[in-house]
Order: structure tokens, then C-alpha cells, then sequence
């Protein structure tokens, strides 16, 4: 069985996409309120874009760390 690759998947704009694909359908057909559908898919996006880049850096600064660690062995 493979693996998933959560923080590839989290950091992916089609994924986030595909969350709000699947979230407003739902709301639209349980009558939700035009505007409460607005501001779910608005606090998803938000969400999404924050977890992105939180995981984007983290993933920077661990390469950077491995960079920085040949570079004091190396002198």
C-alpha cells in the first residue's frame, strides 16, 4: 500500500480547490444561506492558504537546516 503524502497534499491548491468543490454543493443543497456558503468556502481557502504555507516554510527552513550543518562541517 502507498503511502500519502500529507504535507504534499496539504500544500496543493487542487486539493483545497477540491474541499470547497465537494463543501458548497453540501451546504447549497441543505439551504444554507447564499452568504453563510460565501464565508465557509471564504474560512477554507483562508485555512488552506495558512496550512500551505506554514508547511512550505517548515519544509524550507528543514532543508536549510541540512545545508547549514555540511557547510560548518565542511570549513
Amino acid at each position: 500500500m502507498k503511502k500519502i503524502d500529507w504535507a504534499r497534499k496539504l500544500t496543493s491548491r487542487k486539493f483545497w480547490a477540491s474541499i470547497v468543490g465537494f463543501v458548497t454543493p453540501i451546504l447549497t443543497m441543505a439551504q444554507v444561506p447564499e452568504n453563510t456558503v460565501v464565508q465557509v468556502t471564504a474560512i477554507i481557502m483562508a485555512g488552506g492558504a495558512l496550512i500551505a504555507y506554514i508547511i512550505g516554510e517548515g519544509l524550507t527552513d528543514a532543508a536549510a537546516v541540512g545545508t547549514q550543518e555540511k557547510e560548518v562541517v565542511g570549513e
